[in-house]
């Protein structure tokens, strides 16, 4: 207990103290994500601070984790740690959606095989209990890519990833706490301890983004949690489910479903599913008004209304449950189109945002364009 504390104090204050010095040394290299007339926000900003994110999450699970008792956790680390690189190089450099999509498997396969992390068991999704182990490592990378890419599309506005993610891991944290399980407990609260000192410098307006960088380490290790949840839950001592993939998929359920959505319709369009537009949920909620913070607030109560309602009817069974929690986002998805604009809140940004660095002796920032 005692070293679950300890991990998210060394968490926050190590991202809290990492991040201006984050933010001096973008200022002084000029690695900024430059505005242009998809994105929302207008300035130049620095967009490194998952660099601050790895560093708090990685520090507090060394000095807190006993890997000799906990192995799995020594591949979960080397996981992030291609993680971050992959982030690192996406931020200040480009790649390819291919090579990055290389990247992501690599981690996830590590953290499946040598982590032993297998989902064998949907109970009861479509009918399905155990499952073979090949079938069950296929569906557990699927699942893992799905997460860490959903929480990187969903990182559009101040505050969201953030948020959603910190969210994701207290509830998991507390599980995770009052099951003994604590080397996932301390994972899950230096996670939402780094993401709560990163969002004191993000929420709007921000001065710094956490960029590919942080917002795949915040799949990956969200990912991990949720996976590790629906092994557990079904023969814990708390909060015991027979529903447990319904209760963590509605935990992440708004940038999983978010990307699935979007990911449809460009294909339905014809188009690359990396390609980048403004429909995701963030984008229809800017557009009818909402202002960062409340678009990060609806989210947010959103999805622990879906984490709610999964509790209180997983007695329904996961099948129905799942698709009951999908209903509601697809629901509210057709609310939020069918609302009327109250305010225009965003200025038109300059389209020739290459012109904006070239003038000031800025370079782009060759990250992933968030879509």
């Amino acid at each position: 207990m005692f070293d679950v504390l300890i991990g998210l104090v060394i968490a926050f204050a190590t991202t809290y103290f990492c991040l201006p010095r984050v933010i001096y040394i973008a200022d002084k290299k000029k690695l900024f994500d430059v505005p242009d007339n998809r994105k929302v926000h207008k300035a130049p900003i620095a967009s490194l601070g998952g660099v601050a994110i790895f560093f708090g999450v990685t520090l507090a699970c060394i000095y807190c984790i006993p890997f000799s008792q906990a192995v799995a956790f020594q591949y979960y680390l080397t996981a992030a740690l291609i993680i971050f690189f992959l982030g690192m190089q996406d931020d200040i450099l480009t790649i390819a959606p291919g090579k990055k999509m290389l990247g992501q498997m690599l981690a996830a396969l590590i953290v499946i095989y040598k982590g032993g992390l297998v989902l064998t068991n949907l109970q009861g999704f479509a009918g399905i209990y155990n499952m073979p182990l090949v079938a069950g490592f296929a569906l557990t990378l699927l699942i893992m890519i799905a997460v860490i890419n959903a929480f990187n599309l969903i990182d559009g506005v101040d505050g969201l990833a953030g948020t959603l993610g910190g969210a994701t891991s207290i509830l998991l944290g507390y599980f995770f706490l009052k099951n003994g399980h604590y080397p996932y407990a301390i994972l899950s609260f230096a996670l939402s301890g780094s993401l709560l000192a990163f969002l004191s410098f993000n929420l709007q307006p921000a001065r710094i983004f956490m960029g590919d960088t942080g917002s795949l380490l915040v799949g990956l290790i969200c990912s991990v949690l949720v996976l590790k949840f629906i092994q557990l839950a079904p023969q814990s001592k708390v909060f015991q489910t027979d529903a447990s993939p319904a209760v963590g998929f509605s935990m992440i359920m708004i940038p999983l479903l978010d990307t699935i959505r979007v990911f449809s319709i460009r294909l339905w369009n014809r188009q690359s599913p990396f390609c980048p537009d403004k429909n995701h949920i963030h984008h229809l909620l800017l557009a009818k008004g909402f202002s960062h913070a409340r678009v990060t607030s609806i989210l947010l109560i959103s999805t622990l209304c879906s984490v709610a309602a999964a509790c209180l009817l997983s007695f329904i069974g996961t099948t129905m449950l799942i698709f009951f929690i999908s209903g509601l986002y697809f629901g509210f998805v057709k609310m939020i189109c069918l609302l009327t604009p109250v305010r225009k809140t965003q200025k038109r940004i300059r389209s020739h945002s290459s012109n904006y660095a070239t003038e000031n002796n800025i370079p782009l920032l060759a990250s992933q364009a968030k879509s």
